[in-house]
């Protein structure tokens, strides 16, 4: 379902009721939140505000991993969503967003991406197991 994000609802900084004086505008539109989950990867591709183009990542199962000590990045499998400070909700259900802490094939991780914006997964290594 579409979100708006209009303020014509709200009411005055005196309290007083502010009355809609026009309709929605496609500009006021927004956007379902981009949720994505481990899995096969399945990207989405959305036509955005100026005829731009939006890549959304809806699933993926690889992360680019950065190596701090090494300085190098690698392409490795993500075993499961660790949790996610944005939202306990998205905890508990594995969404990954920037910011949820990942475990990988060579240890805990840290999403640096924005997988619903940019539809790519990087990630910083925070402790490593190997």
């Amino acid at each position: 379902m579409v979100q708006w994000h209009w303020d014509l609802h709200k009411r005055k900084k005196t309290g007083g009721r502010r009355y809609i004086w026009r309709k929605k505008r496609k500009y006021e539109r927004g956007g379902e939140p981009t949720e994505t989950i481990l899995g096969p990867e399945r990207i989405r591709v959305d036509m955005v505000k100026g005829g731009n183009i939006k890549v959304r990542l809806l699933r993926g199962e690889y992360v680019n991993l950065f190596i701090p000590g090494e300085n190098k990045t690698i392409k490795t499998k993500i075993v499961k969503v660790l949790d996610n400070p944005a939202n306990r909700d998205y905890s508990r259900r594995g969404v990954i967003t920037k910011g949820a802490r990942i475990l990988t094939e060579y240890g805990e991780a840290i999403i640096t991406s924005r997988p619903g914006q940019n539809g790519v997964l990087n990630a910083r290594l925070l402790k490593s197991e190997v």
